[in-house]
């Protein structure tokens, strides 16, 4: 009885107003509950959930490549407005870059620039894994003193394929970065080409017999240019931006487990990376190996 009393009511305010009564219940509507309404609120939800999940890690561009491999679709400009509507920024910091210390009596004549393409431009791009590979060091406060860290990276997928920490930076630093990339299989058959800048480490003796006698061939940049490794440099810097300056660790041990993460739980394995095409290192590296097994199978 009430429900054919309220109709009654409004069929004669529409007619008043000379109006239809779609066009009233379409007034009446709560906008939130339109189809593009509702669309907006599903992505605000799965942006916001993807942003705290990646504890605040992933930037726009990040989320939304991420989104998109999860089959949600959205573009950048989108996920942008919810970040800002939304108070939601990724955490970033300005980096603090060391200055590589060189030893001047060191015997490096004989190592060239192997990241140069035909016409003398700097080519940090392969096309295999395993085959060209880049390295630095880098150092981490903690409250017990510096921990330094040695990383290997892979240009053709951008994993991290090997790293090592320690109290020193000595030679045995960045020669145990190697033996782990090494160890995990991630040397080309022939030997991969590593390319590092001129610090005393990567110069040393020890380092140059142990590349010779792993069939590694050394690349090193020109003296004092820093772009000729920004390629390793650039990973410490997100290393550094998106995490470590944003926490405290009062002891080498709780940062080596922290970077580990890092490595290993983001960068590599969920992170989205424009060397491995907008996906993550893991994921580019896996998609390499199932395109070389599908001949063989066949």
């Amino acid at each position: 009885m009430e429900a054919e009393k309220a109709n009654h009511s409004i069929a004669w305010l529409c007619r008043a107003l000379k109006v239809s009564r779609a066009s009233f219940y379409r007034w009446r509507r709560p906008a939130d509950r339109t189809p593009r309404a509702q669309r907006h609120q599903q992505l605000t939800e799965a942006v916001t959930a993807l942003f705290s999940k990646e504890k605040e890690r992933a930037g726009r561009d990040q989320l939304t490549l991420m989104l998109n491999a999860a089959g949600i679709r959205v573009s950048a400009p989108t996920v942008g407005a919810i970040m800002r509507a939304n108070g939601l920024r990724a955490v970033r910091t300005k980096a603090w870059k060391a200055t590589t210390v060189q030893d001047l009596q060191a015997k490096t004549a004989h190592i060239e620039n192997h990241m140069l393409d035909a016409h003398g431009k700097r080519d940090f791009v392969s096309k295999v894994p395993g085959t060209r590979l880049v390295g630095d060091i880098t150092y981490l406060r903690t409250g017990e003193g510096w921990l330094f860290l040695a990383t290997v990276i892979d240009l053709c997928t951008g994993m991290v394929i090997g790293w090592s920490m320690a109290e020193h930076m000595r030679a045995s630093l960045c020669t145990s970065a190697l033996k782990m990339a090494r160890n995990h299989g991630h040397f080309a058959e022939a030997g991969p080409i590593f390319h590092s800048d001129r610090g005393a480490q990567y110069t040393s003796e020890e380092f140059q017999k142990w590349c010779a006698g792993n069939a590694v061939t050394q690349s090193m940049g020109a003296v004092g240019v820093c772009w000729d490794n920004s390629v390793a440099e650039n990973f410490f810097s997100h290393l550094k931006t998106e995490f470590y300056h944003h926490e405290h660790f009062t002891t080498r041990l709780a940062a080596r487990s922290a970077v580990m993460d890092y490595i290993e739980s983001w960068y590599n394995r969920r992170r989205p990376n424009r060397r491995a095409g907008g996906i993550p290192p893991t994921a580019a590296h896996a998609a390499h190996q199932t395109r070389v097994q599908e001949p063989l199978a066949a």
